[in-house]
């Protein structure tokens, strides 16, 4: 049986190829792209003289010749070096003359021969060959190869159109597993380097297995380009068929007298643009894209995508301003009537104010950072700025964002592409000069999707913002003229770039009695008209509002302070909605009804002065905040144990507290000591809250020295700063929010270090009048002020005193 179409032909007879394993003597004829396998029928076409003299010695003969492919298809005269070893023996069947000069053998294969000597060279190559006889027995294993490479073929077939079906049906019916593989890598489309691979394969199941590979990667190919084809015509036969449904609408459309209505649109497009003031860079890109929405057929995808785009072009502002209000005395009173204290940040305002009136619109806009605990007004005030000025104000909330197009948008290219928050909030806005505030900028965040912050520095300099990209509006636009207010609660995350733009403006923690304030006439009044009382059915006493500030609320901010307010308004509003009786009037008394039990103590007024403890200050995100330090001695082997989730600085200085003790042990009084036979143990209450910094230094010098020298500790000192080797006491930041939070636990003493002392104009005037400070230069300033005379022999004394008394007893047995 015979089969073509453009592959080798087959020959499924049963001619037996010779048996006898003798080496003999053969014609060779070269072939170039060819690889002839045995048992199989393939055209091979000659031209070149050798070729022809070897075919006729053939001829001549018993018309058997071996047939070998040459390693370079560009050499002319093939040298025995230019030739595989590996051939086949064919014998030579039909011979035509082909037009174009050569001529086309069928050689018929027989078995595959190894090359051992060539033993002629002109005027054709001779060669003595070895037959290689290939016996195979129909193993478990084997009948399983020969099934996989079936059904890799059938599938080949199925998917490839070049591949006749008879070619699986004459391979169905092999028997032997050789034959099976020399059969079917004829037929596939393989390289002449695979083929070579395949006929220098001897074992059959090895080169069943080698077939299996190249079936599976052909396999893989087929799949994949079957795939390709068929979304190819997927796409062709959707748009012929989009396109007659277009026409059968426009003729219907046509019919109806309903063509005008997309031209009617354009028009009224047309109309609107005219009326738009907008730059003329932007105005030839709107006409652009309106000529192209024209020529598009109303139903096309396209034209949504192009209208959404002329959209966004003419209702952004481009022009349109509001005018600031410039009167000093009003923006101060409405900043007054809405914020209570806040100096530094008012003041900031009514200097934009004055030199805006001196220079006019040459003025850059000034970019400002809030920076505070929560709860301190950041936000409520640039909501009051921007209505103290007459402009529109506008809010962006950046937490979590961590997408850089979210701020410069996505380009048109993708399906749903929008502008970035930036432009789609000046589009909300209307003008092109509103308050602009940016809320929570130091949660931004980075990932693979780029880094936001990054985004954001065009955005906020105003060296750049004149002309702020967009990837969706591909036109630059102008943000100069906006205020940009960005709030955080940290200034650390904000990378250095983005903070070296801005102007910080800090917001500090409120005292007891701004609290106390910005309760009577903010808190008070809008509690009392969300719950629906009047002033006459509730007021607050002023101890009742101390009573919540201290035992109810522990913040830098008043947020906490509104939430016990809105609960007590609550719970009268229940009772008058009941019908039952409720207070008019709040007390201490009533608010511990209402509210429970105290949710916060004042340590430092319940203390008493004890040996070991000493009260730091610490500066959270939410202001300054007391942290105690407690240090335990008991007998051991010289460690140092360290527990509270401290971090590494804050070990550190630990460490630095210690060994300042061990080398002053006689200045303290303690070169009794054997610190190689004691175990420090120093911790820092709460110890799910991660703790680090080196101001904490002082602090851990003098409960490390209590606990040694045995000296108590005043409970009403409350200590921060940094500490040397030498002793010396270092400047530390946050001194504000420290100070505070002193003052809110009923501080005496804070020892701070003396270069902080310029820091102090920062603190309110009645805060430093109940304070007393203790400027410390080295750590013996603080230990004066801090600790107590000795009550009795230290607790390291006595250990050692003890241990030595135990030696001693030990040695005197010993001697006995």
């Amino acid at each position: 049986m015979f089969f073509q179409g453009g592959l080798p032909f087959i020959s499924l007879s049963e001619h037996s190829p010779r048996r006898d394993e003798e080496a003999g003597d053969y014609p060779l004829l070269p072939v170039r792209d060819v690889v002839v396998f045995p048992r199989l029928l393939t055209p091979v076409f000659v031209g070149r003289d050798r070729s022809l003299r070897a075919i006729e010695a053939a001829l001549a003969s018993d018309n058997r010749l071996v047939v070998v492919t040459q390693r370079d298809p560009e050499v002319e005269n093939p040298t025995p070096e230019d030739l595989h070893e590996m051939g086949t023996e064919v014998v030579v069947g039909r011979i035509l003359r082909m037009p174009d000069g050569t001529t086309s053998v069928l050689a018929q294969g027989q078995r595959r021969v190894r090359i051992i000597d060539y033993v002629q060279t002109a005027p054709y190559l001779r060669v003595t060959v070895q037959p290689i006889v290939e016996t195979s027995e129909r193993t478990l294993p084997m009948e399983a190869m020969m099934r996989a490479v079936l059904a890799l073929f059938e599938k080949c077939v199925q998917l490839d159109r070049n591949l006749p079906e008879e070619a699986y049906v004459a391979a169905m019916n092999i028997d032997e597993p050789g034959w099976l593989a020399d059969m079917v890598a004829s037929v596939v489309d393989l390289s002449t380097e695979e083929r070579l691979q395949l006929l220098n394969t001897l074992d059959p199941y090895a080169r069943l297995q080698g077939l299996s590979v190249l079936l599976n990667r052909k396999l893989e190919l087929l799949e994949l380009e079957n795939q390709i084809q068929n979304q190819v015509q997927q796409e062709v036969d959707k748009s012929q068929r989009e396109y007659y449904l277009r026409e059968q609408m426009r003729i219907i459309q046509s019919e109806l007298g309903e063509i005008d209505s997309h031209l009617g649109d354009i028009n009224r497009l047309r109309e609107k643009l005219a009326e738009v003031d907008m730059p003329a860079e932007v105005r030839m890109r709107a006409e652009h894209e309106l000529n192209r929405l024209a020529a598009m057929p109303a139903a096309s995808p396209e034209a949504s995508i192009v209208r959404t785009y002329f959209d966004w072009l003419i209702e952004l502002p481009w022009t349109q301003e509001t005018e600031d209000n410039q009167d000093i005395q009003h923006v101060a009173r409405v900043l007054d009537a809405n914020h209570y204290g806040l100096p530094e940040a008012k003041e900031r305002i009514l200097e934009h104010i004055a030199v805006r009136q001196r220079a006019g619109a040459k003025m850059r806009t000034p970019i400002l950072c809030f920076v505070g605990p929560p709860g301190t007004g950041k936000t409520s005030l640039g909501r009051s700025i921007a209505e103290a000025l007459g402009r529109h104000f506008v809010r962006v909330s950046l937490g979590g964002i961590r997408d850089e197009a979210e701020i410069r948008g996505h380009r048109r290219t993708y399906i749903g592409a929008m502008p970035g928050r930036i432009i789609q909030t000046m589009r909300r806005a209307g003008t092109i000069n509103p308050v602009f505030m940016l809320d929570e900028i130091d949660k931004v965040g980075a990932d693979f999707r780029g880094d936001p912050s990054a985004a954001l520095l065009e955005a906020l300099d105003p060296e750049q913002n004149y002309a702020f990209s967009d990837h969706y509006l591909e036109i630059p636009y102008d943000l100069s003229h906006v205020m940009f207010i960005t709030t955080a609660n940290l200034l650390d995350p904000i990378p250095p770039a983005l903070r070296d733009r801005m102007e910080v403006i800090r917001f500090p923690g409120y005292v007891e009695e701004e609290k106390l304030s910005i309760a009577r006439q903010f808190l008070i009044p809008r509690q009392l008209e969300e719950h629906g009382l009047s002033p006459a059915e509730l007021r607050f006493s002023d101890q009742a509002l101390k009573t919540i500030i201290r035992e109810y609320t522990y913040e830098a901010g008043v947020r906490n302070l509104e939430r016990e307010i809105g609960r007590i308004c609550r719970k009268v509003a229940r009772r008058l909605a009941e019908g039952k009786k409720a207070c008019k009037l709040v007390t201490p008394t009533v608010v511990y009804t209402y509210l429970g039990p105290p949710r916060y103590t004042d340590d430092l007024d319940q203390d008493s002065d004890e040996v070991g403890v000493a009260m730091g200050i610490a500066w959270t995100e939410a202001g300054g905040d007391m942290m105690p330090v407690e240090v335990s001695l008991m007998p051991g082997k010289g460690n140092l144990i360290l527990t509270g989730q401290l971090g590494e600085v804050m070990q550190e200085s630990a460490q630095a507290a210690l060994s300042y003790a061990r080398s002053h042990a006689e200045e303290l009084g303690i070169k009794e000591i054997d610190f190689d036979q004691l175990d420090i143990h120093i911790h820092v209450p709460e110890g799910s809250v991660q703790k680090d910094g080196p101001s904490a230094g002082v602090t851990l010098a003098t409960a490390l020295i209590s606990a040694l020298t045995g000296r108590p500790v005043r409970h009403k000192v409350a200590m921060t700063g940094e500490i040397t080797l030498r002793g010396r006491v270092l400047a530390v930041g946050g001194l504000k929010e420290k100070v505070l939070a002193a003052h809110r636990a009923k501080a005496e003493v804070v020892v701070i270090p003396r270069r902080n002392q310029k820091d102090l104009v920062e603190i309110p005037k009645n805060v430093q009048r109940e304070l007393k400070f203790v400027y410390a230069e080295r750590i013996a300033d603080a230990l004066n002020a801090a600790l107590l005379p000795a009550a009795e022999t230290p607790i390291a004394a006595k250990m050692v005193t003890k241990k030595k008394t135990a030696r001693r007893a030990a040695q005197a047995m010993s001697r006995a």
